[in-house]
């Protein structure tokens, strides 16, 4: 049986709301899981893509939190699309889930949403751990090199000489190191999101003292969101380390 999620706002936008999915009885609970969607930031994109992931994961036991937000399009991109994640990743304290230890999971845009999240300061919720599934990980050569075509300059108003504080306040590899581990996973075959993104990441934080992993994926961009296959159960096999991290 699937289970039913409640809807909470955290805003008075359309887009402003979250999922919350509670497991069925307090013995199985495993932790709390933020997931966030992809879509290139792009108001086309919502987060019935996180839904498949969220009834696998609330079925096993964890609370998962499918965040919705403000894309480009909609009233979203700089700063409101940051305004939203943040707002609705701090409404989980007052939703009487546990937050001692907060997993997030983000798919290609979703994914860079997940690592900025994870290092931004004044938190009132903080993320632990990211699992980033082909996430846009270095922003400035995304915009340089046209990954998603424009999506990057459009989420953030122009390119990296155009905005360079912008770039500085959101790109993950610039706001390195961070105190969550981050487990990155790419296929070689994605043709969305160059792998090189993930490896680029995982090198910078490596080096600068943070704790971050590449894992490379047999299929491609859109497997990782596929509860039925291989790529998704990395993640399943990750997530009980991740969250006592």
């Amino acid at each position: 049986m699937r289970t039913e999620a409640s809807r909470h706002e955290y805003g008075t936008h359309p887009a402003q709301f979250g999922e919350l999915y509670r497991p069925a009885g307090p013995a199985t609970r495993r932790g709390t899981v933020v997931v966030l969607h992809g879509g290139f930031w792009r108001a086309r994109y919502d987060l019935s893509l996180g839904r498949p992931l969220a009834h696998d994961l609330c079925s096993r036991g964890y609370t998962v939190w499918n965040l919705e937000y403000r894309r480009v399009g909609i009233g979203g991109g700089w700063p409101e699309t940051y305004d939203d994640v943040a707002a609705g990743i701090d409404l989980l304290a007052h939703l009487d889930v546990d937050t001692t230890a907060v997993t997030a999971i983000g798919h290609s845009a979703g994914g860079q949403l997940a690592v900025w999240a994870a290092g931004r300061s004044g938190a009132g919720v903080e993320i632990t751990a990211v699992v980033s599934q082909a996430g846009v990980l270095d922003l400035t050569t995304a915009a340089t090199t046209g990954v998603g075509r424009t999506a990057v300059p459009d989420l953030l108003g122009g390119l990296p000489s155009d905005v360079p504080d912008r770039y500085a306040a959101t790109d993950p590899i610039g706001r390195l190191p961070l105190r969550a581990t981050v487990l990155c996973l790419h296929a070689r075959a994605d043709n969305e999101v160059p792998f090189a993104q993930s490896t680029a990441f995982v090198e910078s934080a490596t080096s600068t003292g943070g704790t971050a992993y590449l894992q490379q994926t047999s299929g491609d961009h859109y497997s990782l969101i596929d509860p039925a296959s291989t790529d998704w159960a990395v993640v399943l096999d990750a997530l009980p380390e991740l969250l006592r991290s």
